[in-house]
């Protein structure tokens, strides 16, 4: 069973939705999950929030926040992702933010993704990933892959809803 389809298991199962906002994956992560039929007990929305603005308009991003981290953050992770949480149906909700590259962005690297995870009753997890310099679509497969275990394993903690 692929690891879109554990997560979507383990929610039907605990009684959870997801909802995902995306950055440097552009919507690969939603893609991954409604690539499987019947997803959509599970699967609320998606947003793919690409640019400032859109993470700004769409989920609540805080200019000064983006001005101060810079869109590849925690902070900026962790508010994409209760900004998620607040604007869907979704009990939980995963963020990334990233350089996928080519290249690095100022002093951040090329591979460098934050993710977010929210979920109804409990804090807001935030953590960064040094993926490296494995090129714009490796990167961008392991984001998506990590933000799958990161679900996972939220679903698993099975909080009540």
């Amino acid at each position: 069973m692929s690891l879109a389809a554990q997560v979507l298991s383990v929610c039907r199962a605990k009684g959870l939705s997801i909802a995902c906002a995306e950055s440097c994956t552009g919507g690969m992560l939603a893609a991954a999950l409604t690539d499987l039929a019947g997803s959509s007990d599970a699967f609320d929305r998606g947003f793919v929030t690409y640019s400032n603005a859109a993470k700004v308009e769409m989920l609540g991003v805080l200019d000064d926040t983006l001005t101060a981290f810079g869109a590849v953050s925690e902070q900026v992770a962790q508010q994409m992702a209760e900004g998620a949480l607040a604007r869907s149906k979704a009990t939980l909700t995963v963020s990334i933010t990233g350089i996928a590259g080519p290249g690095a962005s100022g002093h951040k690297p090329e591979g460098r993704v934050c993710f977010g995870v929210a979920q109804t009753g409990t804090p807001t997890r935030v953590e960064t990933v040094e993926f490296g310099a494995l090129g714009r679509a490796k990167v961008r497969a392991a984001a998506v892959d990590h933000a799958l275990g990161l679900l996972l394993a939220a679903a698993s903690r099975g909080l009540p809803v």
